[in-house]
Parts: C-alpha cells; sequence; structure tokens
C-alpha cells in the first residue's frame, strides 16, 4: 500500500516515520465525598497526542534532520497530514534525538498536540482589568442552594467555603451524602 508523505506546515517527510501511536484521554476529576468513596466527574475529551518514531538515512541525513529541527522552531500550530489519519491542526510539541546523529543517520521521535480549538484566528491576551467581579463572598448562615446536574456536596462545599462535614450535619435530609438529586435544596450552615 502506498501512502502519501506525511507534511507539516511547509516541511514534507522525506519518508514516512517507522512507528505512529495516537493517544487519546478523557479529562476527568476526582472528588473524594464521605466513607472513603470518591465520585468522578466527566470533564469532556481532551486533545489528542500523535507521536511517532522515524530514521533519516543515506547522505545529507542529519542535514534533513536540521531542516525538520527548523520547522520545530517555527512558532504556533500548524496543519498536520498525516499518511493514515485525517489532517488536523497541530502543535509541534517535542522533537527527540533518540541516538548519536551520524552524517548519513539519524534516528529521532517527534510529539504533535492536536489543536482542536475551533478558533479560526487563535486566542489572543486579555488584559486584567479593575472591573473583574470578586469572588462571591460567603453565603449567610441558614441560607440554601440548589443542586443542579453533576454537583456533588464536597463541590457545594467548596463553593461556600464551608466544611463537607458542616455541610452533612446541616442537612439531615440528605441520607446518603453521595446520592443528591439536581433541585434538591441544600442548607449552607
Amino acid at each position: 500500500m502506498l501512502l502519501s508523505p506525511m507534511r507539516y506546515k511547509d516541511y514534507t517527510w522525506p519518508h514516512n516515520p517507522e512507528v505512529y501511536t495516537v493517544e487519546r484521554r478523557r479529562r476527568l476529576a476526582v472528588h473524594p465525598v464521605p466513607y472513603g468513596r470518591c465520585v468522578v466527574q466527566d470533564l469532556g475529551g481532551s486533545y489528542r497526542v500523535l507521536r511517532g518514531h522515524g530514521v533519516f538515512t543515506g547522505a545529507g541525513a542529519y542535514e534533513e534532520f536540521r531542516r525538520l529541527a527548523e520547522v520545530f522552531q517555527d512558532s504556533g500550530s500548524g496543519m498536520l497530514v498525516h499518511p493514515v489519519w485525517s489532517t488536523e491542526q497541530a502543535w509541534f510539541a517535542s522533537l527527540t534525538v533518540e541516538e548519536e546523529p551520524l552524517p548519513d543517520y539519524v534516528s529521532y521521535s517527534f510529539e504533535f498536540w492536536e489543536d482542536w480549538t475551533g478558533y479560526g484566528n487563535g486566542l489572543s491576551a486579555v488584559k486584567e482589568s479593575a472591573d473583574v467581579p470578586p469572588l462571591p463572598a460567603r453565603q449567610p448562615e441558614g441560607s440554601s442552594d440548589t443542586v443542579h446536574k453533576g454537583d456533588t456536596l464536597w463541590g457545594i462545599a467548596k463553593r461556600h467555603g464551608v466544611s463537607l462535614t458542616a455541610l452533612i450535619s446541616a442537612n439531615p435530609q440528605i441520607k446518603n451524602p453521595n446520592l443528591i438529586y439536581p433541585g434538591d435544596k441544600v442548607v449552607i450552615p
């Protein structure tokens, strides 16, 4: 099977790297709750990481690696055209020489991070300003909060600056602290 050459920005590999791996992860948060248990919260998908290993061989192998290293030095993300996976916007995250390079042999590894931000023009810096609202003050004693989808008692306690044990004690109507439902009212001590 003849594969198209791998490309990134204006660099085209003279021959495709030998090994590719694609890592996909899900971002998770773990919240401890009473009785030695925990609640895992799904924070959604994350970026993909494309890793690989290759060699440049023959006359000019080291010069070819230097050209690739110059592309690595360029700032910003670019289009990564991979011979098997879909084309994607990516950051050239790492480039490593695996052993002592020779004029006719360079073993290297690389890593690209997918840039799936959905921002066509990139991100821009935001200046800090004095009109940024302060963090919410602690709720007055005896106030309540409504449970929303994805809330945990630990998260509600943290949001209101109270301890989890104080929150559980103030809410005897909650029989199982690991089980709350959207719409439930929680008393804030």
